[in-house]
């Protein structure tokens, strides 16, 4: 790993985060615990924000009460914290230490099923004897959004629970946890578990509007059970689609992937399937048509394409893959499934940003999905390949392809514009650009080696070191893995600016920025600049060298005698239990 001689001093002021009071530092810090099912993006995102106040957060994924009992005696924590915790807190814990449980519900919601309506909330109580009945500490409500149930979480239902949250340990802090806040009106109630039966979709009778809303509210988890040629899949990834149409429950088209199913009064676009598991075999989620082809379906139906640049509204079709102009900018749109690239979509992206280069534009957005910008390759695609060692290389091969284009770009200036969260892979994608941006809310996680050893590639090897030099590059990926917050990630140079709360706020100021960038006068200079640095460090050492080398790693990884990276994938995809984790802190990738 060598670093550039060039330090890429910045060539255009940025708006630093608009996060001033998270940086604020508590007097006296706790010991926290966090008793997690799963470490996802919303533990992460409060373990970031509660370290910011200074409290010393540690994580336990946990699946069994003996888990929590053996994670509490190791870590002995002054307070403990449970986002979204499946499984009951028993009372050797609660009893003795204050157990703060987030739920994905309104004050009075209670039960495993959530997202309600209208409006929705998030509740942080005191764990006692029974599911989410304990003292309120803290809530929050917000409108709800048409979109599906993960979306919400990684958005609404995650700002709210921060929020939540820090009012919840400021009131443990200041020995306060017997009074409540000034409102806590109830306005949700106990709900029973969704049953698969209550989103059972009637093709014949439902129109688009009810399989999508559907399909959007088992989204993530656990998809709507349905029923294609015969064979059992959860649905998931539903859109609209407002041209074509065809007899009901038919598969009418597919693209890039997704499959088009007619509804009583159009159809809607499937992105993902998961086969149902019987009792003898496991399956996970993938994109349909591969779905269907190894579940040993293949409807003969047309590939039906939409144009790159075609200007439709959003919710007119699904396309993973758009472009747009304004005021001398490109915007390029990439919003695949859960972040996950694979080398198909590495390619058609690669074409896409081809085609943005050869426009007569200034500057180039790379403005990635709503959730995710990117999380690197698509491990699903790869243990599904009937090789995985070679679609893991062919998919790696095809994202470097992709990054080589971005760093090689001389004519246009490249900004990253990340509205989700990134993380492997995706992080030096981002990175490749000149400006890297970032929504104030998201969290990165810039490392692989959790993954079984896995080196990784995307000439991070270069990219990183660029950014944040040497020492903190070997920090970022290597144990322990830590996820990153904007805050700090401005801090050590690896973005160059966060800002907005919202998507729809981060994209107006992202738009402002770019347009910014492309009509001051100053576009050629910085043009200039930018090709001075690029021809100096490949000098120091061409990019080929760079990609050979983790290449290199990445071979041994795939096809060497060592395992560890196919055992690890396969726990990733299949979600083996908690006593499997090999790691602190695994990433947040697709599935």
């Amino acid at each position: 790993m060598v670093e550039s001689t060039v330090t890429p001093a910045p060539i255009l002021d940025l708006p630093r985060s608009t996060q001033a009071a998270s940086e604020h530092q508590s007097r006296t810090g706790l010991g926290i615990l966090f008793l997690v099912s799963a470490h996802n993006g919303l533990s992460q995102r409060a373990r970031i924000a509660l370290r910011e106040q200074g409290h010393a957060v540690q994580v336990a994924v946990v699946d069994s009460a003996a888990a929590m009992e053996a994670a509490v005696a190791d870590h002995d924590p002054e307070l403990i914290v449970c986002p979204f915790l499946k499984t009951m807190i028993p009372e050797t814990i609660w009893g003795r230490r204050p157990c703060l449980v987030v739920h994905p519900g309104p004050c009075g919601d209670r039960g495993p099923s959530s997202l309600g309506a209208t409006d929705w909330g998030v509740t942080v109580l005191l764990a006692n004897g029974e599911f989410d009945a304990g003292r309120v500490l803290a809530t929050r409500t917000f409108p709800m959004r048409d979109a599906g149930k993960a979306s919400l979480y990684r958005h609404e239902v995650r700002r709210a629970a921060i929020g939540a949250l820090l009012e919840a340990v400021g009131r443990v802090l200041g020995g306060d946890c017997e009074s409540r806040p000034a409102d806590p009106t109830p306005i949700g109630r106990a709900r029973p578990l969704m049953s698969q039966s209550a989103r059972a979709i009637d093709w014949l009778a439902d129109g688009t509007d009810t399989v999508l809303r559907k399909i959007r509210a088992a989204d993530g988890h656990p998809g709507v059970l349905d029923a294609i040629a015969g064979r059992a899949f959860h649905l998931f990834g539903g859109h609209r689609e407002r041209t074509l149409s065809g007899r009901p429950g038919e598969l009418i088209a597919r693209r890039h992937g997704a499959v088009c199913r007619a509804t009583v009064d159009g159809a809607v676009w499937i992105t993902q399937l998961k086969q149902h598991d019987p009792s003898t075999q496991r399956y996970f989620k993938l994109p349909a048509a591969l779905a269907l082809e190894v579940a040993g379906v293949e409807p003969e139906v047309p590939e039906i394409d939409v144009e790159l640049d075609a200007r439709l509204p959003d919710d007119h079709t699904h396309r993973e893959i758009a472009y747009e102009e304004h005021a001398g900018v490109g915007y390029l749109r990439f919003d695949f499934y859960n972040g996950a690239m694979s080398t198909e979509q590495c390619r058609r992206l690669r074409d896409a940003y081809a085609y943005a280069r050869e426009r007569e534009t200034r500057v180039i957005v790379l403005l990635g999905g709503d959730d995710y910008f990117s999380n690197g390759i698509h491990l699903g695609v790869i243990e599904a390949a009937e090789d995985a060692g070679a679609e893991s290389w062919r998919n790696l091969n095809a994202i470097d392809d992709l990054v080589q284009d971005i760093l090689q770009t001389d004519s246009h200036l490249v900004i990253s514009a990340l509205a989700g969260d990134a993380a492997a892979g995706g992080v030096p994608l981002a990175l490749a650009g000149d400006y890297a941006v970032a929504r104030e809310d998201i969290v990165l996680n810039p490392y692989y080696q959790h993954m079984g050893g896995l080196y990784g590639s995307e000439y991070w090897t270069y990219l990183l070191p660029r950014r944040v030099g040497g020492a903190m590059t070997t920090q970022l990926t290597h144990p322990p893995f830590h996820a990153l917050g904007t805050s700090q990630a401005i801090k050590i140079g690896l973005l160059d600016a966060a800002f907005g709360e919202s998507v729809t706020d981060f994209r107006a100021h992202t738009r402002r920025f770019a347009e910014r960038v492309a009509n001051d006068g100053l576009h050629q200079a910085r043009l200039t600049e930018k090709r001075r640095r690029r021809a100096h460090d490949e000098r120091v050492k061409p990019l080929q060298a760079y990609r050979t080398e983790e290449m290199a790693h990445c071979l041994e990884c795939f096809f060497g005698p060592d395992p560890s990276y196919h055992q690890a994938r396969r726990r990733f995809i299949y979600k083996t239990t908690a006593a499997d984790a090999d790691t602190e802190e695994p990433v947040c990738l697709a599935s």
